[in-house]
């Protein structure tokens, strides 16, 4: 690496100092992509009209693969970049960065493409009624269709500055798209009067800036950077090392738009304003995830940094201190959630009935959120170890081999409500697999210490 002061960061800064120096940008800029997220609802929601919220909470799940397809590129070039640097082969960053850019086009073009072509069977598939299906073709026109390639890139770029140590740099291109979002939000809808289009296209623009940052902040970078986007670079040799690792995040992001997708398709039968109910608790839910994956991604290129550079001492520290804040920071979200529920419902929707349900789901939903920041420092954890199957396993176990047949068990067994509690219980029911494996890995670590000193 060639600046000291992001040496420094991986190697020598006081453990808290360091985590915080890379985690607190990321989670700003996870928060204000979640406020961005929120701001469709929110704004939506303002307008009265139940319909609208559930056809925006009906696509959120498709839009949300396209975070699959950033996890895949982003999160596994930047795991592996974190280790080549490690482990002084910098100068092999440009190829990875380049597969994982270009990899990302033309995946994201071919889902978009794919949206427009089977757009009415899609729409069927996520449960629009005959009420919510035009308002619903709209917002996923705009915001895949049209808006899916720099939302897949915005993330892919945004991961891949991080794993050099720029969190500073990703964190406000995250943050620079979700501010504008907010902003136009309004804007488009109610001055504009175009609805839920209106929504769709701020966030298919938000997106676009983004992007537009983010390639000024590479070039910026040219020459100060072991990364590269050069089609010159483009080679597959890396490709099973970024997917293996990406696949992880992005099979686990995709599960969970299924989950959602199953949850909304369910619901649907007990009506729309269930579904209104549930999509906004979905996207309050967005807030402690959001927190916890900005802590994730922080300390994911201290850990594979120093994992890579044979400092288990400093990575376990680098994992204690996360643990630590992921269990402080999920308590106080838990009570808050609990306590402040019929006022974040009234925030978003002023309608009795949707309030009322959306109330009940909330309790319940804020029950899981302790288990899953320990899932996710876990699967983070092995991500940046470059532990992309035992990853795997644990959030395939998580969203699909529990929740999905848990979603369809408790429909058939208590109903509605009880959908609402399968989150805490797949949650809970993968804790033994998370604990096992991180053991198992640490255990191999104890292990090559041993015979490294002997």
């Amino acid at each position: 690496m060639k600046s000291a002061s992001e040496k420094e960061i991986f190697e020598t800064m006081p453990v808290p100092m360091a985590v915080m120096t890379l985690a607190v940008p990321t989670i700003i800029s996870q928060i204000v992509t979640m406020v961005y997220n929120l701001a469709d609802t929110f704004f939506v929601g303002q307008i009265g009209d139940p319909l609208m919220v559930a056809a925006v909470s009906l696509v959120y799940p498709w839009f949300h693969i396209l975070s699959a397809f950033g996890n895949l590129f982003g999160v596994g070039g930047g795991s592996l970049i974190s280790r080549l640097l490690g482990a002084k082969r910098g100068s092999e960053a440009r190829c990875v960065s380049s597969f994982s850019f270009f990899g990302a086009l033309t995946v994201s073009l071919a889902y978009a493409l794919l949206s427009l072509v089977f757009m009415e069977p899609i729409l069927k598939l996520l449960g629009a009624s005959s009420a919510t299906a035009g308002y619903a073709r709209s917002y996923l026109l705009w915001v895949i269709v049209i808006g899916g390639v720099p939302t897949v890139l915005g993330l892919t770029l945004g991961n891949l500055l991080r794993s050099e140590g720029h969190a500073r740099e990703a964190s406000l291109g995250m943050m620079l798209g979700g501010l504008l979002n907010v902003a136009l939000d309004p804007l488009f809808i109610f001055t504009f009067r175009m609805n839920v289009t209106g929504a769709a296209l701020a966030t298919a623009v938000s997106n676009a800036v983004s992007v537009l940052f983010f390639l000024g902040v590479f070039r910026r970078l040219r020459g100060r950077t072991q990364m590269s986007l050069r089609f010159k670079y483009f080679v597959c040799r890396y490709a099973r090392e970024v997917l293996s690792v990406g696949s992880a995040s992005a099979i686990a992001v995709t599960l969970g738009a299924l989950c959602n997708m199953t949850i909304v398709k369910l619901a649907s039968a007990y009506g729309d304003v269930p579904v209104a109910a549930y999509g906004i608790v979905k996207k309050v839910d967005l807030f402690p995830m959001a927190v916890s994956m900005g802590l994730c991604q922080g300390f994911m290129p201290l850990v594979g940094y120093n994992y890579a550079a044979k400092n288990y001492r400093r990575m376990n520290a680098i994992s204690r201190f996360s643990w630590a804040v992921g269990g402080v920071f999920s308590a106080v979200i838990v009570a808050s959630y609990w306590f402040l529920s019929p006022q974040i419902m009234h925030f978003f929707i002023h309608s009795v009935q949707t309030e009322r349900i959306g109330v009940s789901f909330l309790r319940v939903a804020c029950l899981a959120i302790p288990v899953q920041v320990v899932n996710f420092l876990i699967s983070y954890s092995l991500q940046a170890m470059g532990k992309g199957m035992q990853a795997l396993v644990l959030f395939s176990c998580r969203l699909g081999f529990f929740n999905i047949p848990l979603l369809f068990v408790m429909n058939s067994l208590i109903g509605m409500y009880g959908m609402v509690w399968v989150q805490l219980m797949a949650e809970t029911l993968v804790i033994p697999v998370s604990f096992l494996l991180y053991i198992l890995e640490l255990r191999k670590l104890r292990h090559e210490e041993r015979s490294a000193c002997a």
